[in-house]
Parts: structure tokens; C-alpha cells; sequence
């Protein structure tokens, strides 16, 4: 029950930092190691698999304001605590990535041994290294749209000699660290910040925010005794969030989210027209996978929150 750590983004001129935290609880998943060791395409598969059957994850992310504000020593405590703050999992030790505890003046601090090289050693930091990345990575190719002409999505915020280029061309943007070497000449001058995204940059993608609610979603069903069978299973014809067991009887459960509660609720969104869709897609999946299970039931989920949080996890008669 190792609880493991590793951050992403702390070399970057732009973007985050992020802090993966993973604790496995005893489970083995082929091909974890140091995310920088593996193609995109690796790494997102892993990710999937990371994230549905470890037993606790959390992200910590810091923004580049917060960054310049409290510096990187700081903002690596901060992004550690937000990550594990996330863990629910028991454990019994932390393993941090390198040489430096960054939990080492919190009520964590002595649970905690540094280990270099421990995302290539040690599985629940490898996949620390690997949720970290491609969330970072993921939050900035989403910013490349919000910010074109920096080439986000190619260099992810590091100091390449394109990123120098598009700086001197367009300016600073607020993704990027001006309390950084060679961009603290920007900081005396706002006029040279950049500001065509009005809303806050650490905001995340629709896809990002449909992620977390099902992610969430996945959690509370676990803790109350399911097991996952499915996520997302789509065909032409009709798609399921959720496929879980509990006992003898097969769940097929809608993900419904909202940001705020004055929304209407996630539930709201059932109406009889996706009733209609869901048993049809209950159907057809017990029908493709050759299911004799009798013992169906159709359920929602309804969460809000800028983190999301299940409102209530309802049976649908």
C-alpha cells in the first residue's frame, strides 16, 4: 500500500505544475515505468487503466500565477498536498520521485522516502509520472487553441527556441511563469500579458470535466461495492457510461453532471426520451455480449461541484 508521487511541468517557462499521486493497493498493470519513456499513445492507454483500477489518484495542479506568487519550492508542496488530499486509499508509505520530501514540514512528511529514479523502480510512482503527464499534456493542447501561435501542444510550455520566438512576436500570455529568469522582464509591464482567453487558464476542457464526473461517478460506485465492468462503450447505435455488478445484478448508469446545483440538476437531464435510449442500450449490450443475466437495472448519477461530487445515485424503475 505505497501511495506514490511524481510532478510534471516544473521546468516549463508555461503552464502548470501538476503532481500525480497513485496508490495501486496490490494491483498489477504491464508496462508502467517513467512516463518520459513512452510513446503518447502508451501513455494515454496506460492512463485509462491507471485511473480505473487503482485503488485512489489524486492530480495537484498549480498554476503559473500561483507559481510566481509563492515560487516552485512552495507550489511543489502546494500541487503534492492538493494531489493526496484527492487519496481516499489507505496506505502506509509515501515514495517520492527524486531527492527532495516535498511533504517533509506536513503531517505527511514522515510517512514520506525519496527515491531517485523511483518512476522507473517502483509501479504506484511510475503511474504517478504517467496521470500527471498526460493530464499536463492534455490541459496544453487545449491551451494551444486558446493561445495560437505558441506551439503549446508541440513544446507544452518549455523554453524551446520556437517558444523564445512566439514571446518575442506575441508577448506573454497568463499561462506563462514570469517569475522565470528569462521572462521577468515581462512582469513590469501588463500590457505585454496577453489576455484573448478571458476565462481562467487553469479552466479545463469539456472532455477534461466529463472525465472527472465519471471518474467520481466510478469512485463512489466502488466504494459502495461495484464492480466496474465497462466505461464508455459505444457503437453506432447507442452508448453507456457506466457498466458495474453489484451482487447478482448488472447496473447500466448515466453520468449526469453540473457545475453548479442551480443548474437544474444532472437527474433533469433523464427524460423520458433518454429513459427510452438507455433501456435500448441496456438491451443491445446484453445482447452483444452474449449476457443470460436477467437481473438489469437502469441508474443515474447526478453530481455537481468544480470538483465533482455525487449529488445521489439513483435506481431507475
Amino acid at each position: 500500500m505505497i501511495l506514490g508521487i511524481d510532478e510534471v511541468g516544473r521546468g516549463p517557462w508555461a503552464g502548470p505544475l501538476v503532481v500525480g499521486a497513485v496508490v495501486l493497493g496490490g494491483i498489477a498493470i504491464d508496462g508502467l515505468t517513467d512516463s518520459k519513456k513512452l510513446t503518447k499513445r502508451r501513455r494515454e492507454e496506460l492512463d485509462v487503466i491507471i485511473r480505473d483500477k487503482a485503488s485512489g489518484y489524486g492530480l495537484g495542479w498549480v498554476s503559473a500565477n500561483e507559481i510566481d506568487e509563492i515560487g516552485l519550492s512552495a507550489a511543489l508542496v502546494l500541487a503534492s498536498k492538493r494531489a493526496i488530499e484527492q487519496i481516499n486509499a489507505p496506505y502506509h508509505e509515501i515514495i517520492i520521485d527524486g531527492t527532495i520530501n516535498f511533504l517533509s514540514g506536513t503531517n505527511k512528511g514522515g510517512y514520506v522516502k525519496t527515491l531517485k529514479k523511483a518512476d522507473l523502480l517502483i509501479p504506484s510512482v511510475s503511474a504517478a509520472s504517467i496521470i500527471a503527464k498526460v493530464a499536463r499534456d492534455n490541459y496544453m493542447v487545449d491551451q494551444d487553441t486558446a493561445y495560437p501561435g505558441y506551439g503549446f501542444k508541440t513544446h507544452v510550455g518549455y523554453g524551446t527556441a520556437a517558444h523564445r520566438e512566439a514571446i518575442k512576436r506575441l508577448g506573454v500570455t497568463p499561462l506563462h511563469r514570469l517569475s522565470f529568469a528569462p521572462l521577468i522582464k515581462y512582469s513590469a509591464s501588463k500590457s505585454s500579458v496577453r489576455t484573448d482567453n478571458k476565462s481562467n487558464p487553469m479552466v479545463q476542457s469539456t472532455k477534461q470535466i466529463g472525465d472527472s464526473a465519471e471518474d467520481s461517478a466510478v469512485k463512489y460506485l466502488k466504494s459502495h461495492g461495484h464492480k466496474i465492468i465497462n466505461r464508455n462503450w459505444k457503437t453506432k447505435f447507442c452508448e453507456i457510461d457506466i457498466v458495474s455488478t453489484l451482487g447478482d445484478v448488472t447496473y447500466f448508469t448515466e453520468v449526469k453532471y453540473r457545475q453548479k446545483p442551480n443548474q437544474g440538476g444532472g437527474l433533469a437531464a433523464i427524460t423520458p426520451k433518454k429513459l427510452r435510449q438507455m433501456k435500448f442500450a441496456a438491451e443491445y449490450y446484453t445482447a452483444i455480449n452474449q449476457s443470460i443475466d436477467t437481473n438489469l437495472r437502469l441508474a443515474a448519477i447526478s453530481l455537481t461541484g468544480v470538483q465533482p461530487t455525487v449529488e445521489v445515485f439513483l435506481e431507475i424503475k
